[in-house]
C-alpha cells in the first residue's frame, strides 16, 4: 500500500487532487471515473480540513493511502480530526432535487456526490482516526 502525507490545510487541496488524479491514471480509470473520484476526495478533504480541523480548533494531517488490486483502486484518507461519519448524514433525495434552489436545505449535496460518485464508499473510526475509504472498480485489461 502506498502512502502520502498532506498537511490538513486548504493549501493541500490541489496537491491531494493531483495525487489522486495520478493514482487514477496509474489504475487506468477513464476520464469520467477519474473526475468522479477526484470530486469525491475533494469534498471529503475539504470537510476534514474545514470542519474536522479548523472549526474544531485542531490541526493535523491527512494521510492518503492507496492500493491497486483485484480490479479496484482503493484510496483511504486517515485523519485525527473530530470523528465524523459522512454515511450517517441525511442526504438529499429526489424530492429535494425537484425543489427550487431557494427551497432546498443547505448541506448534504457534496456528501451525496461523494457517495454516489464512487463505486463504493465506507467510513471507519479506528485507533482514534477517521478512515474515509473510496473504491473505484478498474478494468484489469487497462492496468
Amino acid at each position: 500500500m502506498e502512502s502520502k502525507l498532506f498537511p490538513g490545510t486548504l493549501d493541500s487541496l490541489d496537491p491531494i487532487r493531483q495525487y489522486v488524479k495520478e493514482l487514477s491514471q496509474q489504475a487506468g480509470l477513464d476520464k469520467k471515473a477519474t473526475y468522479r473520484l477526484t470530486l469525491a476526495v475533494d469534498e471529503i478533504a475539504t470537510n476534514i480540513i474545514l470542519y474536522g480541523y479548523e472549526q474544531a480548533g485542531r490541526s493535523g494531517d491527512i494521510q492518503v493511502l492507496s492500493e491497486l488490486s483485484d480490479a479496484k483502486l482503493t484510496v483511504i484518507f486517515e485523519d485525527k480530526a473530530i470523528p465524523f461519519d459522512p454515511t450517517t448524514k441525511d442526504l438529499p433525495d429526489e424530492e429535494d432535487f425537484n425543489k427550487p434552489l431557494e427551497e432546498r436545505q443547505i448541506g448534504g449535496m457534496g456528501i451525496w456526490l461523494t457517495i454516489k460518485g464512487v463505486d463504493e464508499f465506507k467510513y471507519e473510526y479506528v485507533d482514534d482516526k477517521n478512515r474515509n475509504i473510496f473504491i473505484m472498480h478498474v478494468d484489469p485489461t487497462k492496468t
